[in-house]
């Protein structure tokens, strides 16, 4: 099959987010073809340059979020009409207030889903749609059908009137060429102004100015770019059998875009939920409450008509998973798939467990204020004197400036708390904490970083998924950690997990593994045995490769491929398409026969079926 790969800010740039697992997942799976969509966050990322890609990928449609490029496209009065409609409609939603109908607030909001997971809201967490689906992906969603064969939000909702106002300026920059001028025209700012200032606004949005605005439609302008891009055609996505968002937000909206245009469905992939990276970034930002609350409303909005439109959502833990059934996500759509690493450079260390120093602690990571290392060094104070001989093995590099300030403050307070001592006073003194960097003599390695230690501690207050603790559960390590993130649902029953911003729990755990030789034996050989079943490439590209057969099972295009006259030819497109692998013989034949505008041998383009022709389709079959 064909699988059209949508990416933000990663692969296949050499920098940016999830480009290892993507570039492992595209190359693993090389019974398929892909098609790679990507969207640049900053000129430096694509000056970096691109990885190599393997011979199975076709087309590769990059477009820059970082730029906005002049379109030069000037609408007609009744182009004019139909953007002020369909922005003032998105304009109106994000201002809902309590009294609206499905608004966050509203008692009775999404009552028409009520099966999906509770849509309470709280603050800047606030849930803004149920979760449904339309169309071909009806199959896996609940309730009644819409009038395009699915099932959707309650007539009128505001989730609905959310999606048709996204289709309304989507079909709007098809038909007249782009909107980048228009989302920066004074028509948005006046859009804008009047929703805010509307009977019913919410209390924030009244407070809105100027700046809040501009800042608000600058904003909108960005995350909105992809419903001007020309992906969407049948010489594009249109031609692909899935689209694989691999994050929310500008990524998995270009895909509800292929699904509105060509009826493709849609898989959502989050590692890190994109929602809860907005909602962190503005609460970290100086943007003032009305512009905070407006851009929450978009996002949050955008979250829930990601996950209700989309065939399968696969978070990458169960806290990825909570997030996305708060925001409307149905459980019965959601597939935990996690991230898949890589084992093979562990495996001397994990079968050879005794190479450890039985009284080391070994922490390795990027070194910054979530990590925790301050909490780290008050447990080891308590650790050395329970066991004077214990070391702890400090690896990793900083992270930025923040994290190079947070080292020096670590090495400070590590001095302060072991004075170096010295045996005699002919010997020099040594402190048991050291400081080290991967690739150092001590730690050439990563695999010797953890090796050099009987046990690997976690001590971090913030964490998604803990990659470091898989890591060390390759390597046959018990571990002690501190519950956050996904670590308990990584960690299972192998290894000790204490209350963060706890340094007597922390030295506990150590000291109780420590003195026990032979328990963290059976932890260390559990977790690797768990980490082998559980969190290896080959299981992440297993588990999507099921994916997509189920999908495109469930949810397969159906496309009407024009002959030389522009008329359908019946049975142009056979089964076997839909079967992994390259097919040649007669059937493949029919289709490459040349039709309007094309040279002979060249291969007919397929046009998209729309749903509401499918009675027509199968009626004249």
């Amino acid at each position: 099959m064909r699988i059209g790969l949508l990416t933000e800010g990663g692969y296949p740039y050499v920098s940016g987010d999830a480009g290892l697992w993507c570039d492992r997942l595209v190359r693993g799976l090389g019974q398929h073809e892909f098609d790679l969509y990507a969207l640049s966050r900053t000129r430096r990322q694509e000056d970096e340059g691109r990885l190599p890609l393997p011979p199975h990928v076709g087309r590769v449609r990059t477009a820059p979020l970082w730029t906005a490029g002049e379109d030069g496209v000037r609408y007609g009065r009744r182009a004019r009409r139909r953007f002020a409609e369909s922005y003032g409609e998105l304009a109106e939603i994000l201002c809902a207030g309590p009294g609206t109908p499905d608004a966050p607030g509203t008692p009775d909001a999404h009552s028409a889903n009520a099966s999906n997971s509770a849509n309470a809201s709280n603050g800047a967490n606030a849930v803004y749609g149920a979760g449904a689906v339309y169309g071909a992906n009806a199959v896996y969603g609940a309730g009644e059908p819409d009038a395009a064969g699915g099932v959707g939000a309650a007539p009128g909702s505001l989730a609905d009137r959310f999606g048709n106002a996204l289709h309304g300026l989507a079909d709007l920059a098809r038909d007249e060429g782009g909107l980048a001028g228009a989302l920066r025209s004074d028509t948005a700012l006046r859009a804008l102004e009047s929703a805010c200032r509307a009977p019913g606004a919410l209390r924030t949005a009244r407070e809105a100015r100027v700046p809040d605005l501009l800042a608000v439609a600058a904003h909108l302008e960005r995350a909105l770019r992809p419903l001007s891009l020309d992906w969407y055609g049948d010489d594009g996505l249109g031609a692909a059998d899935l689209c694989h968002a691999t994050s929310g937000g500008p990524a998995a909206l270009a895909g509800l875009l292929a699904g509105h245009f060509s009826g493709l469905p849609l898989l959502v992939t989050e590692y890190g939920v994109h929602l809860r990276s907005h909602f962190l970034a503005l609460d970290s930002g100086a943007a003032t409450p009305a512009v905070r609350a407006l851009l929450a409303a978009f996002h949050g909005r955008l979250a829930a008509e990601v996950y209700r439109r989309a065939a399968l959502v696969t978070p990458g833990n169960a806290h990825a998973r909570r997030w996305q059934e708060r925001c409307g996500a149905d459980r019965a759509r959601i597939r935990t798939v996690h991230p898949g690493m890589a084992a093979d450079r562990f495996t001397e260390v994990g079968e050879a467990p005794d190479r450890a120093d039985p009284g080391t602690l070994v922490w390795v990571g990027r070194i910054e204020p979530a990590k925790d290392l301050v909490s780290l060094l008050h447990a080891f104070a308590e650790i050395r004197r329970a066991e004077p001989t214990a070391r702890l093995r400090v690896v990793g590099a900083p992270a930025g400036p923040e994290g190079e300030a947070y080292l020096g403050h670590c090495r400070m307070l590590a001095a302060q708390l072991f004075p170096d001592e010295a045996e005699g006073v002919h010997a020099v003194g040594d402190n048991p904490v050291s400081f080290e960097e991967i690739g150092g003599p001590a730690a050439p390695t990563l695999a010797d970083a953890y090796a050099a230690g009987a046990v690997v501690v976690l001590s971090s207050v913030v964490e998604g998924f803990p990659a470091g603790l898989v890591e060390a559960m390759f390597c046959g390590r018990a571990t002690v950690s501190t519950d956050v993130g996904a670590v308990v649902e990584v960690i299972g029953g192998t290894g000790l997990v204490v209350p963060p911003r706890n340094p007597r729990a922390l030295a506990e755990a150590c000291v109780a593994l420590l003195r026990d030789p032979e328990r963290r034996e059976r932890l260390g050989a559990a977790a690797r045995a768990r980490a082998l079943e559980l969190f290896t490439v080959e299981q992440n590209i297993a588990a999507f490769d099921s994916l997509y057969l189920e999908i495109v099972s469930h949810c397969p295009v159906r496309r009407v491929v024009l002959g030389r006259a522009g008329e359908p030819l019946p049975f142009a497109v056979p089964a076997e398409v839909h079967v992994p692998g390259r097919w040649t013989g007669p059937t493949a034949r029919v289709a490459h026969q040349p039709g309007p505008g094309r040279a002979p041998g060249d291969a007919p383009r397929p046009a998209p079926a729309r749903a509401t022709s499918r009675a027509a389709t199968e009626g004249s079959l």
